[in-house]
């Protein structure tokens, strides 16, 4: 995790050699790590009109290789709402990216009502990353193991992943979705445990979800939801998901400088559907979902996939 960060800045000539190695035609840019999320409202306000404007002027050199994610003042909601419209509008980003929770508040809060129905009504997506837990979570959970091993299970060993898939379930049982039909959020890491346990979640739940809702936890998730897969590049995660969340909503991702991109590459070869369903993942899905429009590359060999 950590040797990796040091190529994050590095959006020229050996970024872009190592993506065409891998025959990845595009990558998404986003914020990475601890930001405005930790930065008091006025102050994050500024900061992230500053960190977006030169995310826009960094892709403005190479449209045709990377795409862009807000990052956005999320201590203070409505603010935030106003810069995704702005990074929508004026500086052309794909969506938005938050890390995890707030002052220790999931998105269902209601006091990210003005975020949540700002995305929906432009028709983007919010990519929810995980996020170092609270302290009280950590000490209730993490506290008393070998520092270094009890910070990986915290974050990126484990407890990002449960962090990840609670935030979403929160959604679902605050009535969050419901309200916001048409609201479309990103999960990484194969669905972040979800695809495992959605039908036991799902049965356990489901009278009391239906009591308040019309639509079961699963139709929410399937119809609101998209998955990368992000950080997991082995086949059993992938075809639990397939069954579970569908092909139309599988994303390819890498999460790079964090996972090699040669790694995801190496998953889409692996995989053994048509080219059809193989091109859904690697591009066409995050095409539609991100309006995304490249120019086509010709492969004489048929193998180009310009996945994402």
């Amino acid at each position: 995790m950590v040797e990796g960060s040091k190529y994050l800045a590095d959006l020229g000539a050996g970024r872009l050699a190592d993506m065409d190695a891998a025959g990845i035609t595009l990558q998404v840019l986003s914020w990475s790590g601890a930001g405005a999320d930790i930065l008091p409202p006025k102050e994050a306000v500024e900061w992230t009109r500053r960190v977006n404007d030169g995310l826009a002027s960094l892709i403005a050199e190479r449209p045709e290789r990377y795409a862009g994610f807000a990052h956005l003042p999320v201590s203070n909601p409505q603010a935030a709402a106003d810069e995704l419209e702005r990074c929508i509008h004026d500086l052309r980003f794909v969506g938005a990216m938050i890390n995890g929770t707030t002052d220790g508040k999931f998105l269902d809060h209601p006091g990210f009502e003005p975020l949540l129905s700002r995305a929906e009504s432009l028709d983007v997506p919010i990519y929810i990353h995980p996020n170092l837990p609270p302290e009280t979570v950590y000490k209730a959970y993490f506290d008393g193991l070998p520092p270094q091993l009890g910070f990986c299970l915290s974050a990126y060993g484990f407890g990002w992943h449960a962090e990840t898939a609670i935030h979403l379930l929160r959604l679902v049982f605050s009535g969050a979705l419901e309200r916001h039909r048409g609201l479309k959020l990103i999960i990484g890491h194969m669905g972040e445990f979800l695809p495992m346990t959605l039908a036991r979640t799902d049965a356990m739940c489901s009278n009391e979800i239906l009591r308040r809702m019309s639509r079961t936890l699963t139709r929410q998730l399937r119809d609101q939801v998209y998955v990368t897969t992000s950080g997991q590049f082995t086949l059993p995660p992938l075809h639990l998901l397939l069954d579970t969340w569908g092909i139309d909503r599988i994303l390819f991702s890498v999460d790079y400088p964090y996972n090699a991109n040669r790694d995801g590459r190496a998953l889409l070869d692996s995989i053994r559907l048509d080219r059809t369903d193989v091109e859904k993942i690697a591009h066409r899905n995050a095409d539609r979902l991100l309006k995304l429009r490249l120019p086509q590359k010709s492969s004489p060999q048929g193998d180009d996939l310009a996945q994402k």
